[in-house]
């Protein structure tokens, strides 16, 4: 075998490498997040975004923009600027993307182009009955494309329900381990070359596709609700894939360590790990306990910590995700 076949052997190999067996229940689990959570992806753009003239980030966002003032579909859009996006960046970054990503890209296509056709872009959230009389239409109205309807839009709350569908989406898609790709290729291209960081270049990119909404109209509605539905949209992919659950990761220093742990121990039982530390204002050794807790806990062993040492000091840090014994068990990959 020759030095360039085992290397395209290597490419393959690493683009589909998963520890989820064919077949398995996991195998299943995964796809199915897939699945729905692009449907509920595209539902959110094709029946919510498009309608308003919306352009939350991604291709997606761009293909809404175009879409609006040309008269070629949203589909289209996405197959022209994603596959060469996902080309470009496999070459440029490697096989990074993996199968299940090519296959949200591609159910993302297939749904796109299922609801364009079906459903057409008419607004599933709006004020009143859809107007035909185009002379009496309000001056806010928005007109359907593909149509000669217009509706009269209610922008908060489709803003709102728009950014709950597309988080719950791209959330359920990355619980499957896959990635969002469009966008957010560019942007590790550049943060390849650049040095700048992925979480700004990310912002960046999602920022200007967001202003892009105003080559449809001067309205600064359009880039604020869409800058507004990627915040809600990040909020809710951060309680999908990491849950509402926050712990609570304590720093104790007290005078009755013995009491402390105790308590912890007995009427929480947790664990925790003490340190000695030394104070700068006297220079006395004081024991430093380190333990992680649940909210609930934490309200209860401060209430203990109160009666047994109420000079005690403790500093408490929010933590997203704990892994390891006694909370969530560490990823395989």
């Amino acid at each position: 075998m020759t030095e360039k076949q085992n290397s395209v052997k290597a490419w393959f190999s690493q683009l589909v490498d998963t520890d989820e067996k064919f077949g398995s229940k996991q195998w299943f689990k995964s796809y199915a997040y897939i699945f729905v959570g692009t449907f509920l992806f595209v539902l959110a753009d094709v029946m919510f975004a498009m309608p308003y003239h919306l352009a939350p980030g991604g291709v997606y966002g761009l293909a809404n923009v175009l879409s609006t003032l040309t008269p070629v579909n949203i589909s289209t859009y996405l197959m022209c600027m994603e596959i060469p996006l996902l080309i470009i960046g496999s070459i440029i970054l490697g096989p990074m993307f993996g199968v299940k990503t090519i296959v949200s890209t591609v159910l993302g296509w297939g749904f796109t182009w299922i609801l364009e056709t079906t459903w057409g872009y008419a607004p599933l959230i709006h004020i009143g009955e859809l107007i035909t009389d185009a002379a009496a239409a309000p001056f806010d109205a928005l007109a359907i494309k593909g149509t000669s309807e217009m509706f009269i839009p209610d922008y908060l709350l489709n803003t709102l329900l728009a950014g709950l569908l597309y988080g719950i989406g791209i959330g359920m898609i990355f619980k499957s381990g896959a990635t969002s790709g469009g966008s957010d290729i560019v942007s590790m291209i550049i943060n390849k070359y650049t040095g700048i960081s992925l979480g700004t270049l990310v912002i960046i990119v999602d920022s200007l596709i967001a202003l892009s909404s105003l080559l449809i109209s001067p309205d600064l509605r359009l880039p604020a609700y869409s800058i507004l539905l990627i915040v809600i949209e990040g909020k809710i992919i951060d309680i999908v894939v990491d849950g509402l659950k926050t712990y609570k990761t304590l720093f104790i220093v007290t005078n009755k360590y013995d009491q402390v742990r105790d308590a912890i121990i007995n009427d929480l039982n947790r664990g925790g790990t003490c340190m000695k530390g030394v104070g700068m204002y006297k220079g006395v050794e004081r024991d430093i306990i380190y333990t992680t807790v649940s909210r609930s806990e934490f309200v209860k062993l401060r209430s203990g910590i109160r009666k047994i040492d109420p000079e005690a000091f403790i500093n408490v840090i929010d933590s997203s995700e704990i892994l390891g014994r006694g909370f969530k068990a560490l990823p395989k990959n």
